[in-house]
């Protein structure tokens, strides 16, 4: 009603102005239809902002839908570092000669997004694979990233101690030490795969590879070189062979497998190195956990608990890489040190064999690692009475 006020207000306006302008009627009418015609101009302005608006209202929508159906953030496994990486695709599609494909991948936590997700049209993505056991005793040991060929590090090999009360005016004990300097070798873990050229445009196969056999691999060799690698040749030296041998201060011959273990981190203590943890097989420590007390009580929880792996409370690493009835306990943070020389690595190549002539790749996981031991007497190995 705003527009129609203001026409009849300028008409009359107009007709006062302008007395012998004609007829009434007309100049009403004139005046109405021109602000008519300004009404509907901005009708239409209106309109057009208001459809540009449904429109970026509409977008947003569509992208919050999106946000909300994606799955969380997440790091990218090796897999999915190796097939998204945009040298691949350049290096598949080049058949004119062989050559190879390098790329470095970073670690991640473990976990259930580790496996990337299928992007393939319908197959089973669910690949049945041989049985695998877990892997832990890296987790235990501190990690540094190194630069050369071996790792260096200095080790206090005495500590005579002549601290002592000093009467006044005379001379002060002088205490001395001994210090040595060492070096760990780095050791390179590797194997490969051969597969079709076909599997790099099969960017889900791709990863299933290399998520499952090539760093599985890599894992359980390195597992089992840091537990039981005896030094010679290509191994590294593991923490089992440089251990302290269990010699039961508490003299518990006889008594139950929770005993010999609190015999052991006594070891530790009385060395001056209080334990952190312990490595058990799977069957000792099922062994330890269905014990009973002399009413019929398991002595670590009723079996409807959720009971961590846990002694004396020190975390409990249960593993088959360890020898059934032994065990390792330790101050595994003061032991040893894991120096990683490579990240592990993907490379593919078809410069092997006839690789090139048959459409073949090789796909080879690699790392190259030392581990340090530093402290013996932090690590005490043992067998269960009766083993």
């Amino acid at each position: 009603m705003t527009y129609q006020f203001k026409a009849i207000a300028a008409a009359r306006k107009h007709l006062i102005e302008t007395k012998d302008a004609g007829d009434p009627f007309e100049v009403l009418t004139k005046k109405f239809g021109q602000h008519a015609d300004e009404t509907l101009r901005r009708i239409e302005e209106v309109d057009q902002k208001a459809t540009g608006t449904r429109a970026m209202v509409q977008e947003m929508e569509q992208m919050l839908a999106r946000e909300g159906s994606a799955a969380p953030a997440r790091s990218k496994s090796w897999g999915e570092q190796f097939a998204d990486n945009p040298g691949l695709k350049s290096f598949s599609e080049d058949t004119s000669r062989p050559g190879r494909f390098r790329v470095e991948v970073k670690d991640i936590t473990t976990g259930a997004t580790s496996g990337g997700a299928m992007s393939q049209n319908f197959r089973d993505g669910e690949v049945t694979t041989l049985a695998r056991k877990r892997m832990t005793v890296r987790d235990l040991l501190p990690v540094v990233q190194v630069s050369g060929n071996a790792a260096e590090y200095v080790v206090q090999t005495s500590r005579p101690n002549a601290a002592a009360t000093v009467a006044e005016g005379a001379l002060k004990p002088e205490s001395d030490m001994a210090l040595e300097l060492r070096t760990a070798p780095t050791r390179v873990i590797a194997h490969w795969i051969t597969a079709s050229r076909q599997v790099l445009d099969d960017s889900a196969q791709l990863r299933d590879l290399i998520n499952g056999e090539l760093r599985y691999g890599l894992q359980e060799a390195e597992e089992v070189q840091l537990l039981n690698g005896d030094g010679t040749g290509s191994n590294l030296t593991g923490l089992i062979p440089n251990a302290t041998a269990f010699s039961d201060p508490l003299g518990v011959t006889g008594g139950s497998m929770i005993d010999t273990i609190a015999s052991a981190i006594l070891q530790n203590a009385l060395a001056n190195l209080p334990a952190d943890g312990l490595i058990v097989h799977p069957a000792d420590w099922t062994t330890m956990r269905t014990l009973k007390n002399g009413d019929g009580d398991y002595i670590l929880g009723h079996p409807a608990a959720a009971v961590e792996p846990r002694l004396f409370g020190l975390p409990a690493v249960v593993t088959p890489a360890i020898t059934q009835g032994q065990f390792l306990v330790g101050n595994f943070r003061a032991s040893a040190t894991v120096y990683d020389r490579w990240q592990p690595t993907v490379q593919v190549s078809t410069d092997h064999a006839d690789f090139f002539i048959r459409n073949l790749v090789a796909i080879l996981a690699e790392e190259r690692l030392a581990l340090a031991i530093k402290q013996p007497l932090a690590l005490t190995y043992g067998a269960f009475d009766g083993e």
